[in-house]
């Protein structure tokens, strides 16, 4: 496969899967939050709670809303960084508008109730646990849904000092705390109930969302002891793509020299690195050990921020 090829494969790849991540955000929403009047961050829940006191589809909220934010955000990060936000943003419009043409309606409009009456709760843990694990599926594959996305990408780009995660909680806790001003809701205490409702939501959601992203991206270190360590290293090298760091050790007991392969892998490599070894040499002792992080080439981005003053200062210091 030539590297245009592989290009191309992996854009196409990344579609797929985000693609497959706004119908599973689509089914969720629609079968388990929407019905129960759930309310939700982002700006599929501040569609959805407009929807839920004025009627007005939610489809076209998330696309009116949108729209505004890519116009000022197309100026701030440019059309390439926001080309898969536009295709997940119109995508997730369609899917939502099929799903609620399709599914059967309560008397009030909204779609059936399919956990039946009365189970907000376990509706809400389902649904936030299949919306966390859809959103991270678009996230792992370069993709964005927008609405509060495009405002924390757009505030960092101006302001280093202000994380991703602070803007996102502090727009959705807006937004969800938006239900106490609406009286279609009914009184403060119902108001307060949906709101208390919101933020479980956002808790949660946030947290399958942390955990399927972090597990995904977990890495592996291992140490492999074998006298055949050239042709193991070949396998993982030639077979894997992978690189391979060949350190110098030497046995305490036996004073013999030897060569001691070090490995950093992403923890789904495991198997296939566990079969390699076996099959070149079944009496290499193998150690693997979970790695907090590796950052670099292959692997995660250092993500911190060096003020320019620091630089200078580095200069100055050599």
């Amino acid at each position: 496969m030539t590297i245009q090829h592989k290009i191309i494969w992996n854009e196409t790849k990344d579609y797929m899967f985000i693609t497959l991540g706004l119908l599973m955000y689509t089914i969720a929403f629609t079968v388990f939050l929407m019905p129960y009047e759930i309310v939700a961050g982002g700006v599929t829940g501040l569609s959805a709670i407009i929807y839920y006191a004025t009627g007005f589809h939610l489809e076209n909220t998330y696309l009116i809303i949108n729209g505004l934010l890519l116009i000022v955000a197309l100026k701030i990060l440019g059309y390439k960084f926001l080309m898969k936000t536009i295709y997940a943003i119109f995508m997730l419009a369609l899917m939502l508008k099929f799903a609620q043409d399709v599914l059967p309606k309560q008397p009030n409009g909204l779609p059936f109730k399919l956990m039946g009456e009365g189970q907000e709760f376990i509706s809400m843990i389902i649904g936030c646990t299949i919306t966390g694990i859809a959103l991270a599926t678009v996230f792992n594959n370069n993709g964005s849904t927008g609405g509060t996305d495009i405002i924390a990408a757009s505030v960092n780009k101006y302001n280093n000092n202000i994380s991703l995660g602070s803007v996102l909680f502090s727009v959705d806790f807006c937004i969800i705390g938006s239900c106490m001003f609406f009286p279609q809701f009914g009184d403060y205490i119902e108001r307060a109930h949906k709101v208390t409702f919101g933020f479980c939501v956002m808790a949660m959601e946030n947290y399958v969302l942390d955990y399927v992203m972090n597990r995904s991206r977990q890495s592996v270190q291992f140490m492999i002891f074998s006298r055949k360590w050239q042709e193991i290293a070949n396998a993982i090298g030639t077979q894997m793509n992978h690189g391979v760091t060949i350190l110098d050790g030497h046995g305490w007991y036996t004073g013999n020299k030897m060569k001691v392969l070090c490995i950093l892998a992403k923890k789904r490599e495991s198997t296939n690195i566990f079969r390699l070894i076996k099959m070149i040499d079944p009496q290499a002792f193998v150690s693997q050990s979970a790695v907090i992080g590796v950052y670099g080439e292959g692997f995660d981005e250092m993500n911190v921020k060096i003020k320019e003053s620091e630089k200078e200062l580095v200069k100055s210091e050599k």
